[in-house]
């Protein structure tokens, strides 16, 4: 797992260069410790958000000059994708790359970091709150103090909303959806549920075989070059974009604790704040490959691209409201809630004030591409 100790690292491991004086000593013996940390994600090795989790490992490395490593797996090469966050926090694996709808099993509170309630703020917005609206201080309660993992976590990655998904034809109104067996995870589970849907939580590698077999008649995963990569296009030709069952979700990077507070303190930082710096990374390439995929999708593969009617939105939003009102009865669930509203109203208000109209400038320069 590392090639200098945790007990190393404590006590003075990692040679001091020779010669080196007495007093200069402990931060030469900083400067030389190296370690190499196993990361698995939840993610196919053939996948994109792969990618996402390489540019993070990377900028590790970077930030480190090297001293600092992270040797990346994809998703089952130790754990299934679901078992990922229990074999963090058992020293199994020292850190791994998922979302916090993974583990919702366990708290139905941890879907909020990620996969929660659409306030009128989008994931950018939202991620602003981890950092500086107290949704950090509130994730750490949960994680160490609620269900006392040895766990430490960051967030990474503002998520474009994610597509309602793919259906076997159109989808005009709510009616079409009543019955069908569709894949998707955290509190998007019970929010579709409450529209009339029969849920499935799946991990991403098991959704085309589900659908294939028959045990799902629909999906949602994330977006246009995973469900491309995913080979979506192959089992339906009917794809539905803009949903508020996901709209505000990003990354959860996670770490061993008892390894994570035994690291020197840059070793700390590093990896903080490469949490930070991978956000302009990977959202410059989601914009890149999700765009052109969504190309190619309509243009290659034959796929029907439709916006997802209002009608169907605001009954979600409707679905929402039931559900935010049974589990804000637990009192941390309703605290998160009432700490994202606050936030919400704030930032929403001066964001939706002050944008500027982006469709109509779309529409002007691009006249009736958008068909909606």
């Amino acid at each position: 797992m590392t090639q200098t100790t945790r007990r190393r690292f404590l006590t003075g491991g990692g040679a001091a260069v020779a010669g080196a004086s007495a007093l200069a000593a402990p931060s030469v013996v900083r400067a030389q410790s190296t370690m190499t940390i196993k990361m698995q994600t939840a993610w196919p090795a053939a996948n994109i958000w792969q990618e996402f989790a390489q540019q993070y490992a990377d900028r590790v490395s970077a930030m480190s000059g090297g001293r600092l490593t992270i040797d990346l797996l994809p998703a089952g090469a130790v754990v299934q994708a679901f078992q990922l966050q229990d074999a963090v926090a058992d020293g199994v694996l020292d850190a791994g790359h998922h979302v916090t709808a993974y583990w919702y099993g366990k708290n139905k509170a941890a879907s909020l970091f990620g996969t929660g309630p659409v306030f009128g703020t989008d994931a950018a917005q939202m991620l602003a709150w981890i950092h500086n609206g107290g949704g950090k201080e509130l994730y750490r309660e949960l994680v160490e103090d609620i269900l006392g993992l040895d766990i430490v976590g960051f967030f990474a990655f503002p998520m474009p909303t994610q597509p309602l998904g793919w259906f076997n034809q159109e989808i005009t109104s709510i009616d079409q959806m009543q019955g069908l067996k569709y894949r998707t995870v955290g509190l998007a589970s019970d929010v579709m549920q409450g529209v009339g849907l029969s849920v499935a939580q799946l991990p991403g590698g098991e959704i085309v075989p589900a659908l294939e077999r028959g045990v799902i008649d629909a999906f949602e995963f994330n977006n246009p070059s995973s469900d491309r990569d995913f080979g979506a296009q192959d089992v339906s030709k009917h794809y539905m974009m803009g949903s508020y069952h996901q709209a505000a979700e990003f990354f959860e990077i996670i770490f061993n604790k008892s390894m994570f507070d035994d690291m020197p303190d840059d070793f700390k930082a590093i990896l903080e704040y490469a949490a930070e710096a991978v956000n302009t990374s990977n959202y410059g390439l989601a914009m890149d490959r999700y765009s052109a995929d969504l190309a190619r999708l309509r243009d290659e593969d034959g796929v029907n691209v439709y916006r997802t009617p209002t009608s169907v939105m605001e009954r979600q939003l409707a679905s929402w409201d039931t559900v935010l009102e049974d589990l804000t009865q637990d009192e941390y669930f309703d605290r998160v809630v009432q700490s994202q509203k606050e936030w919400s109203e704030r930032c929403g208000y001066y964001n939706l004030l002050n944008q500027a109209d982006y469709k109509l400038a779309y529409e002007h320069y691009f006249p009736g591409k958008l068909g909606f």
